[in-house]
């Protein structure tokens, strides 16, 4: 959060710099508690659902336009692998994880599951790719319907991708030895990126219609998200279900 908070007041290297520091915070934040309150097996496979099949899809994006529509990386964001900038699927496991942690009180419903968590990827990347692209750290190909700039494809793209994820990482098993645990980081690095995209895209960076599109979507996600289900909860667990 302290790296993020000057992003808007610095510009060119300075920014780029920032942008890398944070998915690499961001990052290790998620790994960090992944890895203390759900163990060495899950955060591997994780790591394997999230960072590898970020770079997969990405690559496969960036060679194809599948699912995402025709792209091109820059080389702002520094190292690139098959085309992708290296911090880009470390970006996808950053984000994976805690939309995890929101969406499994949802776990009864699996398919209820995956669908919310790939709403709320997709609808962060609506304030995500007008940001990127407008600082050039990639740039789309071809024409069609966009919003805000973006292809429409990029979104229907981050849907399919962001579902099939967060189904693979439901699918995990996560260790019930564990079951009460303290989801606060996460959730509030979710809740902060949500906030803190509205803020800058109002205040800093001059798109208010980034920041009420992106507003507007991902937040009532959010809320869908954040409600208690009566189906989800079992008659032996009252009260508690939604921070396990």
């Amino acid at each position: 959060m302290a790296v993020q908070i000057p992003y808007p007041l610095v510009g060119g290297a300075g920014r780029s710099a920032l942008a890398v520091a944070t998915v690499l915070l961001f990052f290790a934040a998620s790994t960090a508690h992944a890895l203390a309150t759900r163990g060495p097996l899950w955060t591997a496979g994780f790591l394997a659902v999230t960072v590898g099949g970020g770079l997969a899809v990405e690559t496969v994006g960036v060679h194809t336009g599948v699912p995402f529509g025709r792209y091109d990386y820059a080389g702002s964001l520094g190292p690139r692998l098959c085309g992708v900038a290296v911090v880009v699927p470390l970006a996808w496991a950053m984000m994976a994880y805690p939309t995890y942690v929101l969406v499994r009180r949802h776990r009864r419903a699996p398919v209820r599951a995956a669908v919310l968590g790939g709403l709320v990827l997709a609808t962060w990347d609506l304030f995500l790719d007008p940001q990127m692209v407008t600082a050039g750290h990639w740039h789309w190909l071809g024409g069609g319907p966009a919003l805000n700039g973006i292809p429409l494809t990029n979104f229907l793209g981050w849907l399919l991708v962001g579902t099939i994820m967060t189904a693979t990482l439901l699918a995990l098993p996560d260790p019930t030895r564990r079951a009460h645990r303290d989801e606060r980081i996460p959730l509030a690095l979710l809740a902060w990126t949500y906030l803190s995209s509205v803020l800058a895209n109002l205040v800093f960076f001059g798109e208010p219609g980034v920041a009420v599109t992106g507003g507007v979507a991902m937040g009532a996600v959010l809320a869908v998200a954040l409600r208690p289900w009566r189906a989800d909860r079992r008659a032996d667990d009252p009260g508690r279900w939604g921070w396990r």
